[in-house]
């Protein structure tokens, strides 16, 4: 094995700095490459060894940087207690940074949602495209460029709509008072029995809800796929169907109405009966 002492001194201090740092970023790029094949595997989804990954071979770069600077003859001491000075300001300018970084790891660990989920986070509704160091960032469905903090994204509340392959929605309908419910619950159910976009399993369900100001209302329950687009073709199919076959039943989906009763012997405003 050579002697790498003998080597640098041959080499002078210039080029022995050059090849130090050379070997720094080499070695970095190894470990950035080691760390996120063996944390993640063959988990395309899970990105938590290449944040690790990053984060080692940005310290093995900076350190290797110091050794090839000290080994080139420039005297590092004073630029370490700079950094140790600077350091503690640069940590607490960079707090933030720091808690997102944290808030990714956990979102890795965690896995409350992947790339290519469909979430609601922050009050912003998309498909997520991507989970790095600081932020989570989603594509929504009007077409936007959302970029979420970690940190927040991990403090609220978060809605994955496709971690499971079903999803159920409710559909309110109302009819007049004077409609026999029976029949209609057997309508409204029926409606929704055979359409392409729903689900068979679980089977449609229509139930009374309330007596409300201007109609008694059902809840409609059907069941559908969970991504976005299956749900808005879902429910617009089973309103159309629920419409369609309520009228053809005669059964009225009244507007909303007031009935104004007044006193026998009370006339209008001006006295008039």
């Amino acid at each position: 094995m050579p002697d790498v002492n003998r080597l640098m001194a041959d080499l002078g201090p210039g080029w022995s700095g050059a090849l130090v740092l050379a070997l720094t970023l080499l070695l970095s790029l190894v470990i950035h490459r080691a760390l996120t094949r063996g944390i993640d595997g063959a988990d395309g989804q899970r990105h938590t060894g290449r944040q690790v990954g990053r984060l080692v071979s940005v310290a093995v770069f900076v350190l290797g940087s110091l050794w090839a600077l000290r080994t080139s003859g420039l005297e590092v001491g004073p630029l370490l207690g700079a950094m140790g000075v600077g350091g503690i300001a640069v940590a607490f300018a960079a707090q933030d940074l720091l808690q997102n970084f944290l808030a990714g790891l956990l979102i890795q660990a965690r896995r409350p949602f992947k790339v290519g989920d469909q979430i609601t986070s922050l009050d912003y509704e998309g498909t997520v495209l991507d989970i790095d160091l600081r932020a989570t960032r989603l594509r929504t469905y009007d077409g936007l460029d959302v970029v979420l903090p970690n940190a927040e994204v991990l403090r609220n509340p978060i809605v994955n709509h496709t971690r499971t392959p079903l999803r159920r929605t409710t559909l309110v309908v109302g009819v007049a008072y004077d409609t026999d419910l029976a029949r209609a619950q057997r309508v409204l159910t029926e409606s929704l029995t055979g359409i392409a976009e729903l689900q068979n399993t679980p089977t449609p369900k229509a139930w009374v809800k309330e007596f409300a100001d201007s109609s008694i209302t059902f809840e409609v329950l059907f069941w559908h796929p969970s991504d976005m687009a299956s749900t808005l073709t879902a429910r617009s199919a089973a309103a159309m169907a629920v419409k369609r076959d309520l009228d053809q039943a005669g059964i009225e989906i009244p507007f909303p109405q007031r009935v104004v009763w007044r006193a026998p012997g009370h006339g209008g405003p001006d006295g008039s009966g």
